[in-house]
């Protein structure tokens, strides 16, 4: 909230954002094991209480942003209106939500996104979201108690999003949006308040840039050879 003050009326073209819903991640307890079944570490010894948003913050994002996408509309009690995105997990027999909802205002319907996001159990791909990856070795490493596919914002921005959007995150989390953004070629701004969560979301969005990088000056040496 003191750095979005900074920012001036409709700064943003759009904000895409996560915040939490409940206190922190305290409140997952991974059916009770040390580890998770997907490999994250129980880190709510570690990470810092979460806080729930009030009204003020909802105020404030629309204020310096043009369009949201909100995740969670259903648990704020907040007038937001009527445009929605369902995200279906694709979840099965999981004892988590089948679904998230979004609060959504670049339109008054209700659009559904399938991508499934089970453990160790990924979509294959956008188009093929409801269909699991076949190779467990391509799975998005999980490093965040709520972290969400790389593959959701990658959909968001390419049909939310046009060229030239300054895009705007106030729960990076995981990094998973900012490397969509990233990829996507678009500016945006990130915050993420927790130390452990900070030091973790910007070593993948740095290792990401790091392997494009590699991939196109590869790309770049081949288009010499021939």
């Amino acid at each position: 909230m003191d750095y979005l003050s900074e920012f001036e009326d409709n700064y943003f073209d759009i904000a895409i954002v996560d915040p939490p819903y409940f206190s922190g991640p305290e409140k997952r307890r991974y059916y009770g094991r040390k580890n998770s079944p997907i490999g994250v570490k129980r880190l709510y010894e570690e990470l810092s209480e979460w806080e729930v948003p009030a009204k003020e913050y909802f105020d404030e994002l629309l204020r310096i942003s043009k369009n949201q996408i909100i995740f969670g509309v259903n648990y704020f009690d907040y007038p937001f209106g009527p445009g929605r995105i369902v995200w279906d997990k694709v979840n099965g027999r999981s004892s988590f939500s089948d679904c998230e909802l979004a609060y959504c205002s670049l339109h008054d319907s209700t659009r559904l996104f399938r991508y499934m996001w089970n453990g160790m159990m990924q979509g294959k791909s956008i188009s093929e979201g409801h269909i699991q990856q076949g190779n467990k070795k391509l799975n998005e490493i999980r490093i965040h108690p709520t972290q969400k596919p790389i593959n959701l914002y990658r959909l968001l921005v390419q049909k939310y999003a046009k060229k030239g959007d300054k895009i705007l995150d106030t729960h990076v989390g995981s990094a998973s949006s900012l490397i969509a953004f990233e990829e996507a070629g678009f500016e945006y701004v990130g915050f993420e308040k927790d130390p452990i969560m900070f030091e973790k979301a910007k070593k993948r969005l740095e290792e990401y840039k790091r392997k494009s990088f590699e991939l196109i000056s590869l790309f770049e040496v081949e288009e010499v050879e021939e």
